[in-house]
């Protein structure tokens, strides 16, 4: 391809026309294809297993430290609170491993996912011939960051599911004890667990955005992988810096936490609301900065 005709790609990607638009189903099976081609890759296998094995190491350590003792331990929203209560109830091991996976785990899995999205296409010689579908590059890179979101899904979910098993494996079901000291019962603990899995999805879109974006920036797949880390890491360094304190609430990971006012009796939803509203924002800057960058990027590979 000359320079002249790589200049004028852009344009020249098929777009569905008046009589062949991609109906619903078609985009549908074209989110499924991409999510199928995430799943099958091996690094992503490799990276579901590393978290599936969090939980599992977190409730031996404690039951080996314990020896199955019981024993109450404080309320809290952060990790070892959840750590003490483990013996009582291993429900609580759910809790303890997305507050140990969501700092780093969950975000580096995300990331690896999100920049090798676009950039791993390019790389592998592939998004040109993506681009040869009627789909437009709105419609694929949406189809993308779909893809992204649902692995942020799976994700949290594999890290749940996981700790639920090694919980109750290990340790005694029964009644919750809520932050807030109150006590709920199992099944109602259980639906918490479930929605904390989707605030902590949700948590992870703004990461994902940014990947998203990032990838877009360059057509190799390790570098957009490397460079969306390197970024998570220096955005978690520039929020435990106190000279820094008023930036923080602008930081993606900020609220991510938030996720422990679930277990709160009412729910407490302040900050819940505002690590939504954060993500939203960082979902609209950075995914409208993927498209635009993506629908004017010269494709050649």
């Amino acid at each position: 391809m000359s320079r002249a005709e790589a200049v004028e790609a852009p344009r020249r990607d098929p777009e569905p026309g008046p009589g062949r638009r991609p109906g619903v189903l078609w985009s549908l099976g074209l989110f499924r294809s991409e999510l199928v081609t995430v799943l099958r890759r091996w690094r992503t296998l490799a990276l579901l297993g590393v978290l599936a094995a969090v939980p599992i190491l977190i409730g031996i350590a404690v039951k080996a430290d314990t020896g199955g003792g019981g024993g109450r331990g404080g309320g809290g929203a952060g990790g070892p609170a959840f750590i003490t209560q483990i013996t009582n109830n291993g429900l609580f091991l759910v809790f303890a491993a997305l507050a140990a996976t969501l700092p780093v785990f969950l975000p580096m899995a995300v990331g690896v996912v999100a920049g090798d999205a676009v950039a791993g296409e390019a790389n592998s010689g592939t998004l040109r011939y993506l681009l040869v579908a009627p789909a437009g590059r709105t419609r694929l890179l949406l189809a993308k960051y779909a893809s992204v979101l649902a692995f942020c899904l799976i994700a949290t979910l594999v890290v749940a599911v996981s700790a639920l098993a090694v919980g109750a494996l290990l340790f005694p079901l029964g009644e919750v004890t809520t932050i807030s000291g109150t006590q709920i019962s199992f099944a109602d603990g259980l639906l918490r667990a479930v929605a904390i899995a989707g605030v902590v999805t949700v948590s992870l879109a703004g990461m994902a955005a940014l990947g998203l974006f990032v990838s877009t920036l360059t057509n190799s797949g390790i570098a957009a992988m490397a460079s969306t880390v390197g970024l998570l890491i220096t955005v978690q360094i520039l929020g435990q810096i106190p000279q820094l304190h008023a930036i923080g609430p602008y930081l993606f990971p900020h609220y991510w936490l938030s996720f422990a006012d679930v277990l709160r009796e009412p729910v407490y939803w302040d900050q819940l609301v505002k690590n939504f509203e954060l993500q939203a924002l960082y979902v609209a800057v950075f995914g409208s900065a993927a498209w635009a960058r993506f629908t004017t990027k010269d494709i050649t590979a």
